[in-house]
């Protein structure tokens, strides 16, 4: 099962031998970053790297040192603890999502969506509970904040930003940012909630910069409280379930509510609380929460900024944030992450997202058997997709569907291959595309919106996107000769060979 809140995650990573307590004071400028970048790009404590993770790149560790979360007891300037790397591998997601892997919850989502009527009584019931079940996992608000445990210190006029170990991460960082905040909103009409996570550049106690893009939920819900001439209410909201971070970056249809879809994570509705000083709820679980409201009227220049593609974003013009209280519980451990050149957190956080959503993505896609989010990609700018291929120009057709697919549509890089290609082996993929691809005949380029964070878009958020269409061509697609078949050994002798192995002397 997930974790209640982030100090029974911290215990139970302890435990299991995933946390490394570090006691040495630390400057939250830039040393905490390098600390932390080294042991997230170390090997795991098997002494290699997670399974299925390509090795670092860009600046391997060469210290000494496991990959494991850190706690820093000793922040320079605070006197809470910092928590860091606590997403770093697939164990500790896999321990914070409460799953053996990736796959099984995929299955409950997929179980969900299946439309069709299931046959016999027994399967009907069974369909009946799972729909029921549904509602359990609605968030539940009280309707006072009494007992809360994110409030149980209450700091309004005294509310200081600066008292927590906000970190800075890169050098040429406009300054520190809060990194793992889940960020809440209501629109002023519908109501709807939205849970998302954006960096958040502090100013002072009690300003900070809102870095929301055009199409993030939360800039959407702050245009409709401008139109009305009206600030925008919102909670910075740090730590509380395990699940809550993933579920903050997790890429839900539109109307489904990230605290309900954490319920579902957490097999159960998470308890809500009203805020202290403006209209919303937050997990009565959390760390820390930061109350305030963003000015219609007032921006402030926030950046540049190290991002997760291993480039800074440049400095812009952004929303400022007025704090109006900060509350927390006894002792509280504020959670932050880095981001960089992979593998960081987010890594393991997008590499959640590619299995848990493969269902969604063959409703909307059903041409689609299996797809995979390279590393090196850095999850917009590449996707491989596998294929079982029915007519001439069918990787064409998935392109145009993938790049109208939600989040999809901001894929640079599209690589289509045929189902006896393994898509989470680069090497297997790469073997196809050089094999198979006549650059004339198979490469398509079009032009649509992209990644804004992408620098080399002629466009913020717009230019050119490449799809390599690496299967076996087909009579009808510009073949003019025979196709070759690929070298494979029959079946027979493979499984003579593997049973009669040991008598070899291997």
């Amino acid at each position: 099962m997930p974790y209640d809140n982030l100090q029974d995650f911290i215990r139970a990573l302890d435990a299991a031998g995933e946390l490394r307590r570090i006691d040495t004071p630390v400057d939250p400028v830039l040393e905490v970053a390098e600390i932390a970048d080294r042991v997230s790009k170390a090997p795991d404590r098997d002494g290699s790297y997670a399974a299925s993770t390509p090795a670092p790149f860009g600046k391997s560790s060469s210290t000494p040192a496991t990959n494991q979360a850190l706690l820093f007891n000793r922040v320079n300037g605070s006197d809470v603890p910092l928590a860091i790397n606590t997403f770093g591998n697939y164990k500790r997601m896999h321990m914070a999502l409460g799953c053996d892997s990736f796959d099984s919850l995929a299955e409950k989502i997929a179980e969900l969506t299946k439309p069709e009527v299931p046959a016999g009584i027994l399967n009907k019931i069974k369909k009946g509970i799972d729909f029921l079940k549904i509602g359990s996992y609605i968030p539940k608000v009280r309707s006072s904040s009494g007992g809360a445990l994110c409030q149980e210190v209450v700091h309004t006029d005294t509310a200081d930003l600066t008292k927590l170990p906000v970190i800075q991460c890169w050098p040429e960082d406009g300054g520190k940012y809060i990194t793992f905040g889940q960020i809440v909103t209501k629109h002023p009409e519908t109501n709807a909630r939205n849970l998302g996570m954006y960096r958040v550049q502090v100013f002072g106690p009690k300003m900070t910069a809102m870095h929301w893009h055009p199409h993030h939920d939360g800039a959407r819900h702050h245009r409709a409280w401008s139109k009305l001439g009206k600030p925008t209410p919102l909670a910075i909201t740090l730590g509380g379930e395990s699940v809550l971070p993933y579920s903050a970056t997790a890429p839900l249809p539109p109307g489904i509510d990230e605290h309900m879809f954490a319920g579902f994570l957490m097999g159960r509705g998470l308890d809500l609380v009203p805020c202290k000083t403006v209209p919303l709820e937050v997990s009565a679980n959390c760390e820390i929460v930061i109350e305030g409201w963003v000015d219609p009227r007032q921006t402030i220049l926030e950046g540049p900024f190290g991002d997760h593609t291993g480039f800074y974003s440049l400095a812009g013009q952004f929303p400022v944030f007025n704090v109006t209280a900060i509350t927390h519980r006894k002792n509280p451990i504020y959670p932050t992450t880095i981001v960089g050149k992979p593998p960081q957190e987010d890594y393991y956080l997008g590499k959640a997202t590619e299995r848990l959503f493969l269902p969604l993505l063959k409703i909307l896609v059903p041409d689609i058997i299996d797809y995979d989010l390279p590393m090196f990609g850095v999850f917009h700018s590449c996707a491989f997709i596998k294929i079982k291929k029915d007519y001439p120009y069918h990787a064409r057709k998935v392109m145009s569907a993938i790049w109208g697919a939600g989040q999809m549509a901001w894929t640079k890089m599209i690589v289509v291959v045929d189902e006896d290609v393994d898509v989470h082996n680069i090497d297997d993929v790469m073997f196809h595309v050089a094999a198979n691809v006549d650059p004339k005949r198979d490469l398509t380029i079009v032009d649509g919106p992209l990644d804004i964070l992408d620098h080399a878009a002629p466009f913020e958020g717009a230019g050119s996107k490449l799809g390599i269409d690496a299967t076996k061509k087909w009579p009808g697609e510009g073949v003019v000769r025979d196709w070759p078949n690929e070298i494979k050994m029959d079946a027979a002798t493979i499984e003579k060979v593997t049973k009669r192995w040991k008598e070899y002397g291997f």
